[in-house]
């Protein structure tokens, strides 16, 4: 069974350039057939590679999407922290901006390609996955991202813009009210929302929130 390793969480970008290929394609190959059907014979193909190759830089199937997992996890992560300090830091219209910040995150989410195909494929597979890579994913992708957004909400509260007691469950209800509802209309990212679905989902969702934890 295998465990975190910060080596294998190391960026694309710094990966030697035959294994960036293998996560890329191991990326590839893991969303479109699942962790269980995913061959590494498959994935050698489709890297260009051999299956030795593959097993000299990751050693076996679990620790390769344990570290494509991951990476993708975290790429996506920044990407979310990003938009939550562009549209939370400094609050101009709470509503408003609470609003494009949820909007801006699910077109990321959702448009994000091979790397939330991958979410769907744990998701939809978390039974068949080792538990201690579904525990890595989860604290590298949508647990530090609740934690993130917990930590702007306890800001907005020190601020007088919001009344809640706890920030993580604040958060989780602005992640049900604001994504989930976008995340189901489009099969996890498989299929388009329209823009005017996306936004109605949010607003609702947002004014919805205000009303669960209004203005002190």
């Amino acid at each position: 069974m295998s465990t975190a390793n910060p080596a294998v969480t190391t960026g694309s970008r710094r990966m030697p350039e035959k294994r960036r290929a293998i996560a890329r394609a191991a990326s590839t190959v893991f969303g479109r057939e699942g962790y269980t059907r995913a061959s590494v014979d498959a994935i050698a193909s489709e890297a260009g590679v051999s299956k030795r190759t593959i097993y000299n830089h990751f050693g076996d199937k679990e620790k390769l999407f344990l570290s494509v997992a991951l990476e993708t996890a975290g790429e996506l992560t920044e990407i979310i922290a990003g938009l939550a300090d562009r549209h939370l830091h400094k609050i101009v219209d709470l509503e408003a901006d609470l609003t494009a910040f949820a909007v801006d995150r699910a077109k990321a989410v959702l448009a994000a390609g091979e790397h939330y195909a991958l979410g769907r494929t744990i998701r939809a597979e978390a039974g068949n996955i080792p538990p201690d890579v579904l525990a890595a994913w989860l604290a590298a992708g949508p647990l530090a991202s609740q934690r993130d957004l917990a930590d702007h909400l306890t800001r907005l509260a020190s601020q007088s813009l919001l009344t809640l007691d706890d920030p993580d469950l604040a958060a989780t209800h602005f992640t049900l009210l604001t994504f989930s509802g976008a995340a189901d209309q489009s099969f996890y990212g498989a299929v388009p929302i329209s823009d005017a679905a996306l936004h109605t989902t949010v607003t609702t969702g947002v004014q919805a929130f205000l009303r669960l934890y209004p203005r002190p």
